[in-house]
């Protein structure tokens, strides 16, 4: 009878706690996050195939970055870092690759250390459920659009300002949506600081921006306020909020394309 162990017996959970952590970001909301301002900026200035290069490297940074704040979340324990350090060399390797393909899109790196710090040093902290910390990260990938935009060749950087705006807009209300509906749930202030938050969009949409784009962006913003009232207390799963994300910013970034 054979001694060795059969690796199919070792328990479930011990098996995953052989593995390192961080390989697989667990963000539901992260994906839509991440395509929409790459999408939305490549579609206003024409889709190039280096645009598919800019978008390896801006996945492969965010699992860089996803990977790196659970390391400093574990107080930077050894089995953490090897999706950090495989991640980030690959980041690296296709960031240089960006560069050489597009030198000038070097001018935008500026623009996104101050929410990159403020995410990382929420992690290191250990407040990177922080409302700052979500903001900061929104701005962060809403300024992707302008770099996607910069890389189509586009022109008209009032439209490429406004399409940054309205995705920004978004992502800044949802986070007040998700915290409303997960971690702040049962909270009536909060629920109402939300819904107020989706309610000031959709009146601000309709003044601040040309009409009839500005009204039919109001209207969006109406059914996201209801979003944000009706949904939170339902009690929804962090997955079947992540569905709905997906779905809520479609319909942002299709609108917003073909309006602005």
């Amino acid at each position: 009878m054979s001694t060795t162990a059969d690796p199919r017996a070792t328990p479930p959970a011990r098996r995953r706690q052989r593995r390192s952590p961080g390989w697989v970001p667990n963000q539901h909301g992260a994906w839509a996050m991440l395509a929409a301002p790459l999408l939305v900026g490549a579609i206003a200035s024409g889709p190039r195939p280096s645009h598919l290069l800019l978008g390896a490297f801006w996945f492969a940074g965010y699992f860089a970055f996803f990977a790196t704040t659970l390391w400093l979340k574990a107080r930077r324990r050894p089995r953490y870092l090897p999706p950090v350090r495989a991640y980030a060399i690959l980041a690296a390797l296709l960031g240089v690759l960006v560069l050489v393909v597009t030198p000038g899109l070097l001018r935008w790196v500026p623009a996104f250390l101050i929410p990159l710090g403020v995410g990382v040093t929420a992690s290191a902290t250990r407040h990177e459920r922080a409302l700052l910390s979500g903001l900061a990260t929104t701005v962060g990938s809403c300024l992707m659009t302008l770099v996607a935009y910069d890389l189509g060749g586009g022109t008209d950087w009032t439209h490429a300002a406004q399409l940054t705006a309205v995705l920004a807009g978004y992502f800044a209300g949802t986070v007040f949506y998700v915290k409303s509906a997960i971690r702040e749930r049962g909270n009536r202030t909060f629920l109402l600081v939300s819904v107020a938050f989706h309610l000031a969009l959709a009146v601000l949409a309709p003044v601040l921006l040309p009409s009839p784009d500005g009204w039919i962006l109001g209207l969006v913003g109406l059914a996201l306020t209801a979003r944000a009232a009706v949904i939170p207390p339902l009690g929804w799963s962090p997955a079947r909020l992540g569905i709905g994300e997906i779905l809520a910013i479609v319909v942002v970034s299709v609108v917003a394309l073909l309006t602005l």
